[in-house]
């Protein structure tokens, strides 16, 4: 079992079993979008949040989304972590049939592609991870913005970090800055150039 300090928060029961079964942890629900009515539970994931950091751990799709918004607009930035698992397809073994996006959550998620996107996230050290530097200048002289290509080039990136294709652009440029430095990010921006030269 890995031992992680911050509080991981997952949307249901099933997301909890899978992780509980990886991670020493206090893990917490949201009860899908029960939180937004849930006020005494966000209070308590506040206090949660501003001893122990939380670590925000939703499914890849748009309700998945919804909440991890909600969530950064209601606990203090600084005390939140951030997992992300990559848009992988297929269905939960439990479940008839796929969700509506046909993603996988985070119950259906191998466990290294679990445990990768924790470290990521910075929680094992216990500290939300230092910024590198990155702005959205830099995404836009790399091509992942305002130009033309740029989505593809955007995709594509996500695709090769193993992140979700749904991240904003403001979610994207909060990862990078968490996971990969200017300098490698440039590196393989370019490298995909010398591929569509060749």
């Amino acid at each position: 079992m890995i031992k992680v300090g911050p509080v991981i928060l997952v949307e249901g029961k099933y997301d909890k079993i899978k992780l509980s079964q990886i991670f020493d942890a206090t893990i917490l629900t949201t009860d899908g979008f029960g939180i937004f009515k849930q006020k005494d539970k966000l209070a308590l994931l506040r206090r949660l949040a501003e001893t122990r950091g939380l670590l925000i751990f939703t499914d890849p799709d748009g309700a998945g989304f919804v909440i991890r918004n909600y969530l950064k607009g209601a606990v203090p930035k600084e005390k939140l972590f951030h997992a992300y698992i990559p848009d992988l397809y297929g269905k939960e073994k439990r479940k008839a049939k796929g969700s509506k996006e046909g993603k996988l959550g985070v119950e259906g998620v191998p466990d290294d592609v679990i445990i990768r996107a924790v470290e990521a996230s910075g929680a094992l050290q216990g500290s939300v991870p230092a910024k590198s530097g990155i702005t959205k200048a830099d995404l836009y002289e790399l091509g992942l913005s305002g130009s033309a290509g740029s989505t593809q080039r955007r995709l594509r990136l996500l695709k090769e970090l193993q992140l979700p294709q749904q991240l904003s652009s403001n979610a994207l440029l909060d990862v990078l800055n968490c996971i990969i430095d200017l300098e490698s990010l440039t590196a393989m921006v370019e490298s995909w150039e010398e591929e569509y030269e060749a």
